[in-house]
């Protein structure tokens, strides 16, 4: 089932994402082309306040459209995911947890790219606020964590790794 990486060229190289072109061989030696994002992976935040949970809204480029979301961003060089992860609470919600726990990970489209993202439970949270990214315009959104399932069932939350962290959450919590 393994493929091998014969050749890989970097088409692009940019300040997020960069993008390979790989020949590949094939498990029965025939060789065939792979378009690889390579990203340096991310964090995604379930912030729990007491029965709410809190998201941000803000505008996404690629959907064209405003996304209710968990919490998150790209991991900085050599930064441990726990650190990322409540630096991030701390830019973009304003608030520190006192109380982290993993709750694993999951790769975004292993299909083509490289991002995996790291998924933490927040709790206990204290107003600690970290100026944020001066590209990103975010409002905050509280909401209970019952209400928030709601809206993944009735589209409302389209983003994936809010569907898994909160899906994730509410099976923990036996919700």
């Amino acid at each position: 089932m393994q493929e091998t990486i014969l050749t890989s060229t970097r088409v692009y190289d940019g300040v997020l994402v960069k993008l390979d072109v790989q020949e590949v061989e094939l498990p029965d030696g025939s060789t065939s082309k792979r378009e690889v994002i390579q990203h340096p992976g991310a964090v995604a935040v379930i912030a729990i306040d007491g029965d709410d949970v809190l998201l941000v809204k803000q505008f996404r480029s690629a959907s064209r459209e405003v996304t209710l979301e968990l919490p998150a961003g790209t991991l900085e060089p050599n930064e441990p995911p726990e650190i990322s992860a409540i630096r991030e609470l701390q830019e973009e919600i304003g608030y520190k947890p006192e109380v982290i726990e993993s709750l694993g990970g999951f790769y975004n489209a292993p299909g083509y790219t490289t991002e995996y993202i790291h998924l933490f439970r927040a709790s206990e949270l204290v107003e600690s606020r970290l100026p944020g990214d001066s590209d990103e315009f975010i409002e905050v959104v509280r909401l209970p964590i019952t209400e928030a399932l709601t809206m993944i069932e009735t589209g409302k939350i389209t983003d994936s790794k809010t569907i898994i962290g909160l899906l994730r959450v509410a099976r923990a919590m036996h919700i």
